[in-house]
């Protein structure tokens, strides 16, 4: 039997509790569950059957409730979690969950996750570099990716900061997935949640949360623009058309919370899918 984790919000936002939540079989009771934080591959430590990951107990005991919660949530807690539950006596223990992750988009002291094109959607057959930048003294960091519900190295051929920019040359829909950098220590950068599209409309918005009373400009972007450079624009906000441009752009001059919603445009050749604005 294996345990099932989820966990909620799987995106960070400053100040808010997060709980993970540990499912096993319905029909037994009695079960005690075990939580734990994954970290880097090490000997003596509980790990992974595929070993990609070693797993630091988050507490000495487990709980006997199926839920546990992290307060107050924070750059610390980002990274991946694992559960499993156990009963009995002997202890009859399931396997262990598959790890789920907890990001966030915030920028970090140690590191950052740079994309090139600087944007969330992208078309396919285009190219996209990402690179660790260090801060201080910050070393060892490789980056990494969650897609197609499995942990993967982000670039086949690229294992450590010491070779800075991975590059995917020719983007397919299964690179999908969310990005980030992740130290030997077990801390995380930002994370950046890449969509790949083949349809003939993106809307370009910013990788990074933006800042209260800042500006934002959200574009959309045609596959084949330069046959037309400039097509009249609709842009949405949770469904709801909230401006017609003819430049392709919309630019939001003094952003606030209320702002951070799900945009959308649509023009001629076609329509984006939505893209999540953080504003922070």
């Amino acid at each position: 039997m294996k345990a099932a984790l989820s966990i909620s919000p799987q995106w960070l936002n400053p100040r808010d509790s997060v709980t993970l939540s540990c499912e096993v079989d319905k029909t037994s009771t009695g079960w005690r569950f075990s939580w734990y934080r994954t970290v880097s591959y090490r000997a003596g430590l509980p790990s992974l059957s595929d070993k990609s990951y070693s797993l630091q107990p988050l507490s000495d005991n487990g709980t006997t409730a199926d839920s546990y919660t992290l307060l107050p949530a924070g750059p610390t807690p980002t990274g991946g979690y694992v559960c499993r539950a156990g009963r009995g006596d002997p202890v009859y223990d399931t396997l262990y969950s598959e790890p789920q992750f907890l990001w966030s988009g915030d920028l970090q002291p140690s590191v950052s996750l740079r994309i090139s094109p600087n944007t969330t959607q992208h078309f396919t057959s285009k190219s996209l570099s990402l690179s660790c930048e260090e801060k201080g003294n910050s070393t060892g960091w490789r980056l990494m990716s969650y897609r197609e519900k499995r942990v993967k190295s982000g670039c086949a051929r690229w294992e450590s900061i010491t070779e800075s920019t991975c590059t995917i040359t020719t983007l397919n829909r299964w690179y999908s997935g969310v990005f980030w950098c992740e130290s030997g220590s077990g801390e995380y950068s930002n994370a950046v949640n890449i969509t790949v599209h083949d349809g003939d409309v993106i809307l370009e918005s910013p990788v990074h949360p933006v800042t209260e009373g800042d500006s934002v400009t959200l574009t959309c972007t045609f596959r084949y623009q330069e046959t037309n450079p400039n097509p009249k624009t609709d842009f949405y906000k949770d469904g709801v058309l909230i401006k017609n441009e003819t430049t392709g752009e919309m630019t939001i001059l003094t952003v606030s919370k209320s702002d951070e919603r799900f945009y959308k445009c649509k023009c001629a050749p076609g329509e984006s899918t939505e893209s999540w604005v953080v504003i922070h």
